[in-house]
């Protein structure tokens, strides 16, 4: 076993594609997919726009057997984790069961299961409720209909810490892979873009209320008024880099080189945030300094505050517009768990093509935030890119991950 933990398999689910290469190719075109909401009827809502993941048909992803007990979300994560599976290379019985592990991030569960099945309750009777509730709506669900469906008995979990939970599963994948695990499978899916899913992210106060999905989440500009979220995110296939040369995996996207979390301070206790503090625990977990980072894929919150705060914390790491900074997610919107996942998986890609994908509808970053904003598609010769994320709640969590040698 080696100290370095590499990733050797991608499988997305996005709202700009099914599959790696096609979720690539639009994010390099800078084609969004936020959209009015189709999953149920919003107009009622202030909130009426959506990252929605198209064509998804659950059928041609999973098995018959499976439907009944899963939500949108754990199908998407199904079709997501094979995708990664088939990519990395990884076939049945070459490496013991006890030797791959899963952890996943969530925010809340499959809250469109849970929903139906409320309502079922409520309307019906409880003779009418599906047995599958027990499990089918759990936080904990991708996990584990993801390890008993590839047979992946080692060390699993799950993080709730909202967005950041994307980042914070693939740091403790590291974590058992540095402990002699030989691969886990990690990242985020989420989805919850249906009524009971959708209060409680405008009770953040944080949703956009613009209509207009080109104007609706214009993170770092003086527009800014909110995010869009979406549903979707990506599974990563995490190795032992000694192991996966072993087994021949197909390809190396990148090593894991550094991971930190911090959590804000009470408000009114006077302390900074701690998003510039999980950056450069980050950066020395991974030995590097500021100057090896190639390109940061930023938080992107939205919300005026708090890009302030995220562009104070990188300016004071980097120095103002002193390295290229980049929010794709302005294409898919904000995906709870599943969105440091996905930005991670296309800082990966970043890396493989020498390419940052762009923030698109924002012209440029306001003055006041001093960030070389990245708004078009930029060809660069890149070796390391630094992931930040927040989730709410004063959860923040850093990435560093480096191009394979």
């Amino acid at each position: 076993m080696s100290a370095t933990t590499v990733v050797t398999g991608l499988g997305i689910a996005a709202p700009t594609g099914l599959g790696t290469e096609d979720y690539w190719k639009a994010t390099l075109a800078g084609e969004s997919g936020i959209r009015p909401i189709t999953r149920f009827d919003a107009d009622q809502y202030p909130s009426r726009l959506a990252g929605e993941v198209p064509g998804f048909v659950a059928e041609d992803h999973v098995p018959s057997r499976l439907m009944p007990q899963t939500d949108h979300m754990t199908r998407l994560a199904l079709a997501a984790t094979e995708w990664a599976v088939n990519d990395a290379g990884l076939e049945a019985g070459q490496l013991p069961e006890f030797g791959m592990g899963v952890v996943t991030a969530a925010s809340g569960g499959a809250v469109e299961f849970g929903q139906r099945e409320l309502q079922q309750l409520w309307s019906k009777g409880k003779e009418y409720v599906s047995a599958y509730q027990s499990f089918a709506w759990f936080y904990a669900v991708n996990t584990g209909q993801i390890s008993i469906r590839h047979k992946m008995r080692g060390p699993s979990g799950v993080l709730l810490s909202e967005q950041a939970g994307g980042i914070d599963s693939l740091g403790h994948a590291r974590r058992h892979v540095r402990k002699g695990i030989p691969l886990v499978v990690s990242g985020g899916v989420d989805a919850a873009v249906c009524p009971w899913g959708w209060l409680p992210q405008i009770a953040s106060g944080r949703l956009s209320t613009v209509n207009d999905p080109a104007r609706a989440f214009l993170p770092f500009s003086a527009d800014a008024a909110g995010h869009v979220a979406g549903e979707g995110g990506a599974i990563l296939v995490v190795e032992d880099a000694d192991s996966a040369r072993e087994r021949g995996a197909r390809q190396v996207y990148g090593e894991v080189a550094g991971y930190a979390a911090t959590l804000d301070p009470a408000p009114g206790s006077g302390r900074p945030p701690g998003l510039r503090r999980a950056a450069e625990t980050a950066l020395a977990d991974a030995g590097l300094t500021p100057a090896d980072v190639d390109v940061v894929f930023a938080d992107a919150a939205g919300v005026p505050e708090l890009d302030r705060a995220e562009a104070e914390a990188i300016t004071g790491i980097f120095g103002d517009r002193a390295v290229p900074v980049t929010a794709p997610k302005t294409m898919t919107g904000r995906l709870l768990a599943g969105g440091s996942a996905l930005d991670v998986a296309t800082a990966l890609l970043s890396l493989r093509d020498d390419v940052v994908p762009p923030t698109v509808n924002v012209g440029a970053a306001a003055p006041e935030y001093r960030l070389d904003l990245v708004t078009e598609a930029r060809e660069a010769r890149l070796r390391t890119a630094l992931v930040l994320t927040r989730g709410y709640g004063g959860f923040n969590a850093a990435l560093v991950v480096r191009k394979a040698s």
